[in-house]
């Protein structure tokens, strides 16, 4: 029986109740300041100030703890909107806040399928604003949207993690990498990319991730309107 569905142990007198719920906060809270190699039975446990056998029947693996976690952390992906179009980017968005909000979910999100009840809520919403529109392009386009959020997000988190690492932010990396990437673009081997760095456009990580999503929803729009 899956966790969702397996009731949780009887009360029991204590000087430390608890719950899933308190045991899946708990995790969130280790996993928000130290990322998920903070995550473990064990450690959980002593934030609740319990024992680890204490954990046992309420969740029987760390698995079963990151999937919670992850279904916890759906309750505040949301999507909401008039039509398919507000409804995806709705779903985009939201999904982006909370990653930013708790940088582990760019390392689970996209794994094996999410079966808890804020996920499937989460996924009727979706399907719910797409009623009317062929099945047979609503679940590519839901799927192309997913794709494309799960990328997005794992490349920006990334970024960030590697920022804090280097202790250098965007500017002081140009800083320090211009005069090689000029001195690499003077050998004329790279014309392509020398234009692009030169006079691309320097989109920043919201512009970024609006103007891809943008590409992606008009692409999905050609393909309903036809």
């Amino acid at each position: 029986m899956l966790v969702w569905e397996r009731p949780e142990p009887p009360d029991r007198p204590t000087p430390a109740p608890l719950s899933r719920e308190r045991i899946v906060r708990a995790a969130i809270g280790l996993a928000d300041a130290d990322g998920l190699d903070a995550v473990s039975l064990r450690k959980v446990a002593a934030a609740l100030d319990v024992g680890p056998m204490r954990l046992y029947g309420y969740i029987d693996t760390k698995e079963e703890l990151l999937d919670l976690m992850v279904d916890a952390v759906h309750a505040e992906i949301r999507p909401t909107g008039d039509g398919w179009r507000e409804v995806l980017r709705s779903l985009a968005d939201t999904t982006r806040q909370a990653a930013r909000r708790h940088e582990w979910l760019a390392d689970l999100i996209g794994g094996r399928p999410q079966l808890g009840p804020n996920t499937l809520a989460g996924g009727e919403a979706v399907l719910a604003a797409m009623a009317g529109v062929d099945l047979d392009t609503v679940v590519p386009a839901v799927a192309a949207v997913n794709a494309y959020v799960i990328g997005a997000v794992r490349r920006e988190i990334t970024e960030r993690r590697a920022e804090r690492a280097s202790g250098m932010d965007q500017e002081q990396w140009q800083v320090a990498f211009g005069p090689y990437l000029e001195r690499t673009f003077a050998t004329g081997r790279f014309p392509a990319l020398a234009a692009v760095v030169r006079d691309g456009p320097h989109l920043d990580a919201d512009e970024t991730f609006r103007t891809g999503l943008d590409f992606v929803l008009d692409g999905i729009g050609a393909r309903i309107t036809k």
